[in-house]
């Protein structure tokens, strides 16, 4: 069963709504980074914050009040007549809601557990279920009146990607006619500090795949997909899934659970490593995910594929990233210009590496039928694979 990607809502630090972001993305300079305090003590970071703001919770909605819902409703509101036109259409019991998360409402949490160290007691606004990773999809079907199936998914950083293949699953069984999809993360305290303790995060751009690689930048982002069975110039033709639990934090050097999952992606999307056009790479910047993928993407595909990592505009959104790294491919399937998203970095390769094909600003996509690839790699070895295809 082929799906298709109907509507994007999209918000991240390029920009918000799907015109600014692509703007932004196929720019000839692309920047979402900025430096920020007071996320980790005594450092002041690159970071992929949103800096527009975000829309007010409705007061019948008070409980589901924090920043990961308030940017995903941020994001939702760019498609929400497609949305509402989908619960007229099928019912409100026919559509779902699939969310990715890793961080949910864990900040707003943290200061509520800080504040109880103080007083010894819970502060009147603390509500434990913001931090439970379905409060995500709880928000959206309670705000937009959805009635199928609604829950999250925290994979780590393929928790995007893979409500993406739960969605294509959800409408393969019939469960459900339309699935709202996608995934949300926003900046927080205990990612900035655990990734600074795991010795992960750069202090300036990262640089994805260069000799010079130090580590990630942190993103916050919401990216939701309208998912249907209705024909539409986006399709989801399917992706592959591993786990090779190699170790909690470290991908398994020779990439065999990458590669696993490509094949698989490839086999159910129904085409070849030859008919892939471009690969959004997962490419983190740290040393060992970097290398796992330069060999996978390298036993993958018998030619050198068109690649980028774009983690290095947005830096990395965790569980939001397989949804709005998918949704940079469905902006390049769209695009007027067939621009590709470039490889921002300092152009010295790591020589250690298999060489990979890294795309610049203003390389486009030939014309005709196109397929794209995005990749998601997390920890415990947890991986995702996905294909688009459409008429570039």
């Amino acid at each position: 069963m082929i799906a298709y990607l109907n509507a994007l809502g999209l918000a991240c630090s390029l920009g918000v709504g799907k015109a600014d972001v692509a703007e932004a993305l196929f720019g000839a300079s692309p920047d979402g980074l900025r430096e920020l305090d007071g996320w980790v003590p005594g450092r002041r970071l690159p970071l992929g914050s949103v800096d527009a703001a975000l829309p007010d919770m409705p007061g019948h909605l008070v409980h589901r009040d924090t920043r990961n819902n308030r940017l995903l409703m941020l994001a939702a509101r760019e498609i929400e007549d497609d949305i509402r036109a989908a619960i007229g259409r099928f019912g409100a019991a026919r559509i779902g809601v699939v969310v990715g998360t890793s961080t949910t409402g864990i900040e707003e949490a943290t200061h509520g557990i800080a504040a109880r160290g103080v007083t010894g007691a819970w502060p009147e606004a603390y509500r434990y279920a913001d931090q439970e990773l379905g409060a995500p999809a709880a928000f959206l079907s309670e705000w937009l009146g959805i009635a199928g199936p609604s829950y999250g998914i925290s994979t780590a950083c393929t928790s995007g990607a893979r409500a993406l293949l739960t969605a294509r699953r959800l409408l393969r069984l019939g469960l459900c006619d339309a699935v709202l999809c996608g995934g949300a993360d926003t900046l927080c305290r205990l990612a900035t500090n655990g990734f600074h303790a795991l010795e992960a995060i750069a202090p300036e751009r990262c640089l994805p795949f260069s000799r010079a690689r130090g580590g990630i930048n942190i993103g916050e982002a919401a990216a939701l997909f309208l998912m249907t069975r209705d024909a539409a110039p986006v399709a989801f033709l399917g992706g592959g899934a591993s786990s090779d639990a190699y170790h909690m934090s470290s991908p398994e050097p020779d990439g065999r659970g990458a590669t696993e999952a490509m094949r698989l992606a490839l086999a159910a999307a129904g085409i070849d490593a030859g008919d892939i056009d471009y690969v959004n790479l997962h490419g983190t910047a740290t040393e060992h995910n970097d290398a796992m993928e330069s060999h996978a993407v390298a036993a993958t595909f018998a030619r050198p594929v068109p690649c980028s990592s774009t983690k290095a505009l947005t830096g990395h959104t965790l569980g939001a990233a397989g949804a709005l790294e998918a949704a940079f491919c469905w902006l390049a399937l769209n695009d007027a210009g067939r621009r590709l998203p470039p490889h921002v970095w300092d152009g010295v390769a790591d020589p250690t590496l298999p060489p990979l094909a890294f795309t610049r600003a203003g390389d486009t996509l030939a014309p005709g039928r196109r397929h794209l690839m995005s990749n998601s790699f997390a920890f415990g070895g947890n991986n995702a694979s996905l294909v688009l295809a459409g008429d570039a």
